[in-house]
């Protein structure tokens, strides 16, 4: 949804910052409830997520609705000053449901249909779910939409986690559906886009077009992409359902859903945001990862980026562990603040964690939570109560946003679907890989970058980093060609524009559609062997890949290949402003171009202190206002050039302030 476009009120009944958690009261006796808002109030939580999993405690059975404890439950938070976010809680089919209608119930690829029993129980295309889920929603709206309690919704939860796509008769016949919409009743149309002449696969009736299901051998690429845009259609058509529901019957309270961003599987985000007044995320690091912290920046960023730099909501984090990891690994102390805190510095001005008590069974026991099974005597509990204050006084800082960052970094949903289905020349070549890389070495270099759909205007964006765009249609080359007309600077990675959206080559050389912008053309991709690298001229290394590149007369050859099958070749390209790689450069190589490469733009430089463990970003407002956010993520103290007051702390700085290691400061700056 275009900046202008989200509603102006999203935000009105909403507390700021927003602080608080799920809350499951389902799990526990009356008794508890009274004591759990209690807690709330200790622990400055202003925001609860309710009912996300509750069908079956408010519809026990058919029909026969029961909201005696939901009452009660929301005017004991409303009497304590504590907002609700009403959840429908249509990600969780009862079992009276899934067995009364087992055809609701989704099936795998190979023709298993999965028991009910869990969450996330249905398939997106049964009318049956539909039909019920819109009973269920209707109830909660017509209930609740005019409580004062209720100050925004949720739909459902984490759509496409766990059952991103459903090979059912009934997906099969709502995949034929949508395709004939899609390609106009025109089965010629579709037999060219999926190439159906290769080993003889043509389409003579529509009832002989099947989701992709397993076969002898491979099957249409074309076809796999179309399924995978038809699932996440299916997946938005029940969300739009449920939201217009609920619209309905509570006007001017914001409706949002908990997208999942740093996972980049099969949803695209960029559509679902246009559908949501306010977005919001879960995020959960990897408690082994020991780069995590470059994680939180990068799921920050692309929610920022899907908000279209709008003040945004993290949904769901944790307090210290999840059960699904491999090692249920404790977050180190300051770690929750630090967390949280990265996710407000990038643009966040709501931080809810799952959950707010800790389960005492299930299979998310061992889920952490502001309240653990320990209760108030615990480490986790003192730093929940401690990190609820530390929000609370950084209320100032609600409604400002981050400043446009001069570094864009391009993701494209669907080429990133395309480059990962089988029989790519290099299964090593990964979309998420080379964008996390990406990433990462900028966030290492203390340089801010915003996650982009496409090219903006070169005074807004500076420097447009495409690492990986292997599958694009025309169109999308053309608005590159534009950006790089217009004097923005531009950086390609290897293996793009090869194909249209269909997974069909563009015809003539490679690289297809961005041949005349990058000024050259690929005369072979030369995967590397696993573990192997190239070396550079200019000291860089390549990993994974190299191509034997022949530039155009006009194209600058900025380094060469030093070794391995491209040897002697061009390696990095110059065409204009518009740059083309022909290796994956490694974590030390991108290290050393990027600044190159941004200097050349005209991009700011990193704030003084940034980099290396070190997070330095600003929020702002118009009337100028301004908070320089640094979060330490290291174990030395950090020296970051600014000028004001550390909110938290309430020490000045005259111009550079000390962060202890581990700590964070929020800086009210002093204009200049």
């Amino acid at each position: 949804m275009p900046r202008s476009d989200r509603p102006h009120h999203a935000w009105n009944r909403i507390p700021r910052p927003a602080f608080g958690a799920d809350y499951n009261p389902e799990q526990w006796s009356r008794s508890t409830w009274k004591d759990d808002v209690r807690l709330m109030g200790e622990a400055s939580v202003n925001l609860v997520n309710l009912g996300v999993f509750a069908w079956s405690w408010i519809e026990p059975a058919p029909d026969a609705f029961d909201f005696s404890g939901l009452d009660e439950v929301i005017a004991l938070l409303y009497d304590a000053g504590i907002a609700v976010d009403l959840a429908t809680p249509t990600a969780a089919p009862p079992l009276w449901f899934s067995h009364a209608h087992p055809e609701s119930l989704p099936v795998t690829a190979d023709g298993r249909r999965l028991a009910p029993g869990s969450r996330q129980a249905y398939c997106p295309s049964s009318p049956t779910y539909r039909e019920r889920a819109a009973v269920v929603t209707r109830h909660l709206a017509e209930r609740y939409g005019d409580h004062p309690a209720v100050v925004m919704w949720h739909i459902n939860n984490e759509y496409a986690n766990g059952n991103p796509h459903c090979w059912c008769d009934i997906s099969a016949d709502a995949f034929r559906r949508w395709l004939r919409t899609t390609y106009g009743d025109d089965l010629d149309a579709l037999n060219d886009r999926w190439g159906s002449a290769v080993w003889g696969m043509r389409y003579s009736d529509w009832d002989q077009v099947a989701p992709p299901r397993p076969s002898t051998s491979s099957l249409s690429p074309g076809l796999w992409l179309d399924f995978c845009r038809f699932s996440d259609a299916e997946h938005l058509a029940c969300f739009r359902a449920e939201r217009d529901i609920v619209r309905a019957h509570s006007p001017g309270r914001p409706v949002t859903t908990n997208f999942m961003t740093s996972s980049l599987r099969w949803s695209d985000y960029w559509r679902w945001a246009r559908e949501v007044d306010i977005v919001s995320n879960d995020h959960y690091l990897s408690s082994e990862d020991p780069e995590r912290a470059a994680d939180l920046a990068f799921a920050a960023d692309l929610t920022r980026g899907l908000a279209a730099g709008q003040p945004w909501m993290l949904m769901e984090h944790s307090t210290s562990a999840v059960q699904w990891q491999p090692r249920n690994i404790a977050k180190t102390p300051g770690e929750m603040a630090r967390n949280t805190l990265t996710h407000l510095a990038r643009g966040a001005d709501a931080t809810l964690f799952f959950q707010w008590r800790q389960s005492a069974y299930g299979p998310e026991k061992w889920h952490s939570a502001m309240l653990p099974h320990g209760g108030e005597d615990t480490r986790v509990w003192r730093e929940t109560k401690a990190l609820g204050s530390t929000v609370a006084a950084l209320a100032d800082v609600a409604g400002s946003t981050c400043p446009r960052a001069d570094i864009a970094l391009l993701l494209d949903y669907e080429a990133m679907w395309a480059l990962q289905l089988p029989h790519r020349p290099s299964s090593d070549l990964t979309y998420t890989g080379v964008l996390r890389d990406w990433h990462r070495a900028l966030w290492e270099l203390g340089l801010s970058c915003d996650l982009v759909s496409g090219p903006g205007e070169p005074g807004e964006q500076r420097l447009l980093l495409v690492p990986s765009l292997y599958a694009l249609s025309a169109g999308t080359a053309r608005a590159l060609e534009d950006y790089a007309a217009r004097g923005g600077h531009l950086v390609v990675g290897p293996f793009s524009g090869v194909a249209d959206p269909h997974d069909r080559v563009h015809p003539g050389p490679y690289p297809g559609v961005l041949r005349d912008l990058l000024g050259l053309r690929v005369d072979e991709y030369l995967p590397l062997a696993a573990g192997a690298s190239v070396g550079l001229d200019d000291g860089s290394t390549g990993l994974l890949w190299a191509e034997r590149v022949l530039p155009d007369p006009e194209t600058e050859v900025e380094s060469r290949f030093a070794d391995g099958p491209a040897r002697g070749g061009p390696a990095v390209l110059r065409h204009g402003t518009a740059r083309y790689l022909a290796t994956r450069p490694d974590s030390a190589s991108l290290l050393r171009l990027l600044p190159r490469w941004a200097a050349e733009a005209g991009c700011a430089a990193p704030v003084g202190g940034a980099g290396r463990g070190v997070e330095v970003t600003r929020r702002s407002t118009p009337d100028g206002g301004s908070w320089l956010f640094a979060v330490n993520h290291t174990d030395q103290p950090a020296r970051v050039a600014t000028t004001g007051v550390d909110v938290l702390s309430g020490t000045r700085s005259p111009g550079v302030l000390t962060i202890p290691a581990g700590e964070v400061a929020v800086v009210a700056e002093t204009p200049q």
